[in-house]
Order: structure tokens, then C-alpha cells, then sequence
């Protein structure tokens, strides 16, 4: 076979493959664009049916998912370790999904637990998991509403009760970096990496450098999102940041810029990767294991990059130019 026809026919099965196995992956609109799913649990710890009580929650979490991630720093923030236990899943590439490190209720996989929580389920499975041990059943799955739980609802036996990530009189300003970051950047990111056209890729890619660089600005006179307090806004967007330079810039086409290039968010990330506890919950091995040995469709070989170089993380950042409001426990 000429060589042009044997490239043309490869290429053709390829991106029908490659488009099949996306619309599995990450389903997209008629421009091709990535729509995130809802999430479908939705009570709230406070709830007649859920009080808040110690070593009766847990969280199920993924290391290398940046949703669940928040969920680990507000724990760690908050110091409720004692009151609230983790289990750990990690993603299988044969079977498609998330499988407990550790099998527990007589489940082997994440799916096996929401259909133990909702028989019937037919939803995604997805990491993190606010799970009540009482009833065996899962209280909440979007990861905006538990740390607003986890920052609030437990302060009985948190360690740093007096911390507060979500003040009264910064809730409008709070919602509106998470609303503008969310779209553009925490989801921005995903929406760059799982365009299935080049317009959608463009439009995509140019709002979220946008709003880095919105950020950047804001970052020149204040510490951190709201001013000199920190707050569930500027967590939501660590998670983002710390996977940037290691994944998104290259996996998700995220390339006019790293993070550690720009002028204020690189020291910000240093800042908040620094805060008490926050490094330990950053597990690298499995966030480079996560992407690029579980998405095939974005990385068919499968290789997964050498270690890069963290420990400008922990360079000195000095933000604390900026008088601050965080608690130094």
C-alpha cells in the first residue's frame, strides 16, 4: 500500500477510534466542547438525617484528583483527621474506573459503593465521596459543597475551629472567584484537554489564560483571592495550580504559560503549598499516574514523564509581604 494511503486510512481509524473513546470519556456539546456531568448527591451534613458527629463520616478520594484534593486541604486546614477518616481509590485502565486500595463493605470498586448507596445507579462514579459509615450510603459527591461542610459543620472536634475558609463577610466576593474560576480555569483546564475540535480548543484555551492572568493582577497587592484572608476560593484553585506545570501544560495543551512563570501566582502556589500540613496532602507519584497512565485517549503510549522538579515549591515565596489573617497554628 502507497504510503499516503496507509497514513490517510491510519489516520481516519484513529480519530474515529479516538472520538469514540472520548464521547466515553468526556461528552461534549455540537462544538465540541467538554460538558461536565452534575453531580447527583446532594444533602448536606446539618440535615435532620445527617448530624454532624465524629468518626461517623468519611471521604473516599482519589490522590490525583484535584476535586477530591480540596476536600483533603480543608480537612487538613481545619485539622479534622480524628474526626473524619479517608479512603483511598485509585483508577484502573482495564476496568475504567475507580478501585478501593482497600476493599470495604464487600466492594471491590467505587461503582460497587454507589450502587451499595443507590441501588439502581446508572450515574458516574466519581471521586470525592462524603460517605456516612451509619447508614452505608453516600451524604454528598460534589466537592464545592463538602468543604463548605467540612469547613463549617465540624468545628465541634476540628482542631482549628477558629479557622474559618468561608466568612460571612466575604461569602459574595468568595462566590464570585469560585463561579469565574471554576468555569475557566478549574474546568477550563478539562475543557482544554478534552476539546474534541480545534474552535472549541481556542475559545477555551484563550478564557482560561485570561483569567490567569486576571488572577495574576489581583495577586500584585493582595496575598491572596479576598485580600489577606484565606479562603475556600483560593484552595478550589490550588488544586488546579499544583497539577498545572506537571500536567495540564502538557497533556491538556495548556502551553502559552506555566504557572511558575508568572510574576505573582507562582509565589502564590509556593505560598499556599507551604501553609501547615497542605504539602502532604500534594502526592505527585499519583497525579502523574492518574493522567498520564489512565487517559489513553490523550496519551496512548502510556509513558509516563520523569519526576519534575518540586522543590521550588519550596523556594521562599515572600507573600507574607501582606499582612495576613490565616491562623499560623
Amino acid at each position: 500500500m502507497p504510503p499516503k494511503i496507509l497514513i490517510q486510512l491510519v489516520r481516519w481509524i484513529w480519530t474515529t477510534l479516538w472520538h469514540v473513546m472520548m464521547s466515553k470519556l468526556a461528552p461534549r456539546d455540537r462544538a465540541g466542547s467538554y460538558v461536565r456531568p452534575e453531580s447527583q448527591f446532594r444533602n448536606a451534613i446539618g440535615d435532620e438525617a445527617y448530624p454532624a458527629e465524629s468518626g461517623r463520616y468519611k471521604l473516599f478520594v482519589g490522590m490525583g484528583c484535584p476535586w477530591a484534593h480540596r476536600t483533603l486541604v480543608v480537612r487538613t486546614l481545619k485539622g479534622l483527621e480524628a474526626a473524619i477518616a479517608v479512603s483511598i481509590v485509585s483508577p484502573s485502565p482495564e476496568n475504567g474506573g475507580w478501585i478501593l486500595d482497600q476493599p470495604e463493605l464487600g466492594c471491590n470498586a467505587l461503582a460497587e459503593l454507589y450502587q451499595l448507596a443507590k441501588p439502581g445507579y446508572k450515574g458516574r462514579s466519581t471521586v470525592p465521596v462524603l460517605w456516612d459509615t451509619r447508614t452505608n450510603t453516600i451524604v454528598n459527591n460534589e466537592s464545592s459543597e463538602i468543604i463548605v461542610m467540612l469547613n463549617a459543620e465540624f468545628n465541634a472536634f476540628a482542631e482549628n475551629s477558629e479557622l474559618d475558609l468561608y466568612p460571612e463577610s466575604l461569602k459574595e466576593k468568595i462566590d464570585q472567584w469560585n463561579e469565574k474560576i471554576y468555569n475557566s480555569v478549574n474546568n477550563g483546564v478539562y475543557r482544554c484537554g478534552f476539546a474534541q475540535t480545534q474552535e472549541a480548543y481556542n475559545t477555551v484555551c484563550n478564557q482560561l489564560f485570561t483569567t490567569l492572568d486576571e488572577i495574576d493582577i489581583t495577586l500584585e497587592n493582595n496575598r491572596y483571592l479576598c485580600g489577606d484572608t484565606l479562603t475556600l476560593a483560593d484552595i478550589r484553585l490550588f488544586t488546579t495550580l499544583f497539577r498545572f506545570d506537571i500536567v495540564y501544560y502538557n497533556l491538556f495543551k495548556c502551553s502559552r504559560r506555566r504557572i511558575q512563570d508568572y510574576a505573582n501566582l507562582g509565589a502564590y502556589l509556593r505560598d499556599l503549598y507551604q501553609l501547615p500540613g497542605v504539602a502532604n496532602t500534594c502526592n505527585l507519584q499519583a497525579v502523574k499516574r492518574d493522567y498520564f497512565g489512565n487517559l489513553f485517549p490523550l496519551n496512548p503510549g502510556g509513558i509516563i514523564p520523569v519526576d519534575p522538579d518540586l522543590t521550588n515549591l519550596l523556594e521562599p515565596h515572600g507573600r507574607d509581604r501582606f499582612i495576613p489573617t490565616f491562623i499560623d497554628y
